[in-house]
């Protein structure tokens, strides 16, 4: 048995421990984030949109190594690690190459935007 497993003895089963939990940022990370960028200068509509993207962006990149943006009625970013691969192929010529471990972006749309998607198209 492993070291973090937890064993029952009544019942003979073996369960492992959860993972931590995901750092999550809210709307009022982010809100933070741009009234830092937007302190003491005059606001702009340009001013705006660009901070806001940039702290999404700085947010984002502040991943160690994963981590979640969640914004209510809009969606969720998510950053999750990814397994290396040791026997990826080219596949021009066949060969067999390592691909390491990374991380990738994921975006989840809320309920608003789902429900919007899932609407039938008139063509």
């Amino acid at each position: 048995m492993e070291n973090n497993e937890i064993t029952n003895p009544g019942l003979g089963q073996t369960k492992k421990p959860r993972p931590a939990r995901v750092k999550t940022l809210t709307r009022k990370d982010v809100e933070d984030k741009i009234e830092m960028k937007l302190s003491g200068k005059r606001i702009s509509k340009k001013l705006i949109v660009d901070s806001l993207f940039e702290s999404l962006r700085e947010l984002i990149m502040s991943a160690d190594p994963i981590n979640r943006i969640e914004i209510r009625d809009f969606g969720v970013f998510e950053v999750k690690k990814t397994k290396p691969k040791p026997k990826a192929r080219n596949l021009k010529t066949g060969e067999f190459v390592y691909v390491p471990g990374r991380r990738k972006m994921h975006f989840k749309p809320g309920k608003i935007l789902k429900s919007f998607l899932k609407q039938k198209m008139d063509d």
